[in-house]
């Protein structure tokens, strides 16, 4: 009996083995393939993500593509002058850009009060001489306010509306023993009178500190040796510079025809004579 318990122990024994043999096989062949099916299917997922990113990117894409299209228009708009001239760099309240304008765009009203209007350029005026030095001061020297005496160090500005009756103004001058420094300018003003008046400083530096106190922003331009005024206001156009003029050896003359409403600035300067008064005779008048 203990033979036969024995022989069938053994075969339940074997079988035993042979089970879990076979369970620990299949065991280890159900975990590669359970790791198999998880890797595809997170390579699948991560195929749909790409896939969904790239169909939204290219669905932004137009829109981003439109937009710097955009910015280069409107960059390409605005060019900094190769020349001279003033440059108005205006930034952005909302982007922050900033974008570079050239001073040719003042007249599309898009600087405003950041750069001042500067008078429009001024045609020459016709200009002779006449040796009738006797009779020129003969003549003028009866005539009322025909005759006056420009001190040493002084500037007298003569100031002459145009007249609504007239086109041109004309002048005659001359002085006695010395020469004296002369030009004309145009003030872009409205006329309130047409009354002619004259205006003595007692140098050019007075005069210039009396035009600062009117108006800011004054341009230098020379001076009287050299040729112009030392400084003049931004409304002014310069028609003729301030020069020494032989009006001692002939009668200067000359003439300009109207640009506009303003008025005309007629100035004898004898600032650079530190010694010598002048004795000046002038006739101003207006031609149609």
């Amino acid at each position: 009996e203990n033979e036969d318990s024995a022989q069938k122990t053994e075969p339940a024994d074997q079988l035993v083995d042979s089970l879990e043999s076979s369970t620990s096989q299949s065991g280890s062949q159900i975990g590669p393939l359970m790791s198999a099916g998880a890797t595809e299917d997170l390579k699948e997922e991560a195929g749909a993500l790409e896939d969904q990113e790239v169909s939204e990117l290219e669905e932004k894409l137009p829109d981003k593509i439109q937009s710097l299209k955009e910015e280069a228009v409107r960059t390409s708009n605005y060019h900094v002058p190769q020349g001279a001239g003033d440059i108005v760099m205006i930034q952005s309240d909302h982007t922050g850009a900033v974008d570079i304008l050239s001073a040719e765009l003042e007249t599309a009203d898009l600087l405003g009060e950041q750069r001042k209007a500067q008078p429009p350029p001024l045609a020459p005026p016709t200009v002779w001489t006449t040796e009738k030095m006797k009779e020129f001061k003969a003549k003028i020297g009866k005539e009322k306010n025909g005759r006056m005496v420009v001190k040493r160090g002084e500037v007298v500005t003569v100031r002459v509306p145009t007249h609504p009756d007239g086109k041109c103004i004309c002048w005659e001058f001359a002085t006695d023993d010395y020469d004296i420094g002369f030009g004309v300018y145009f003030d872009w003003t409205t006329v309130t009178s047409t009354a002619i008046t004259v205006q003595v400083s007692e140098s050019s530096d007075e005069e210039d500190e009396e035009e600062e106190e009117e108006i800011e922003g004054l341009a230098p331009v020379g001076d009287v040796e050299r040729g112009s005024k030392s400084y003049l206001r931004n409304r002014y156009g310069e028609i003729m510079p301030v020069y020494r003029r032989n009006s001692h050896r002939e009668v200067q003359a000359g003439s300009h025809e109207y640009p506009g409403e303003g008025i005309y600035l007629l100035k004898f300067d004898n600032s650079y004579s530190l010694l010598r008064n002048k004795t000046l005779f002038f006739h101003v008048y207006y031609t149609s």
